[in-house]
């Protein structure tokens, strides 16, 4: 794998987790929400990775030795969680039913943040990624000279 193809391959993890944590901040927002445009309360969401071929724009240069391919991460969809909803006892909310219950998101603060850590370390080991394949060219560029 060419030093390259590095740069594509951690900007797609990039991207990757950009998505993730995206969608666990729009889950934490969406936390309280009991009635969406669709009905009924906010479903949680997880955004689902795969690996993926990488293309590098520097392949017409170095059509050889980027050829070998990489392969890299992206996002294939976006879940609902299927879970029925937390159902509270309200009888004073505007969305209670006739029997005084909220239904309320499934969704776990705690469990959310966790998740929202985990999107911001893969995001910075991608930077660093591309932070050390940058310093090995800058590198290869001065012996060179």
């Amino acid at each position: 794998m060419s030093l390259f193809n590095l740069f594509s391959v951690s900007a797609s993890g990039m991207a990757a987790q950009r998505a993730r944590a995206e969608a666990i901040v729009e889950n934490l927002a969406n936390a309280e929400t009991t009635r969406t445009p669709d009905g009924g309360p906010y479903r949680r969401r997880d955004v689902v990775l795969a690996p993926e071929a990488q293309e590098s724009p520097f392949a017409a240069v170095f059509q050889t030795e980027l050829n070998a391919g990489s392969m890299g991460v992206g996002v294939v969809e976006m879940r609902e969680d299927s879970r029925p909803p937390d159902v509270r006892y309200q009888p004073g909310h505007p969305d209670a039913d006739d029997r005084g219950y909220v239904s309320y998101p499934h969704i776990n603060p705690a469990e959310e943040m966790v998740d929202l850590m985990g999107a911001a370390r893969g995001y910075q080991a991608n930077v660093a990624a591309i932070s050390a394949a940058k310093d090995m060219v800058a590198r290869s560029i001065d012996l060179m000279r």
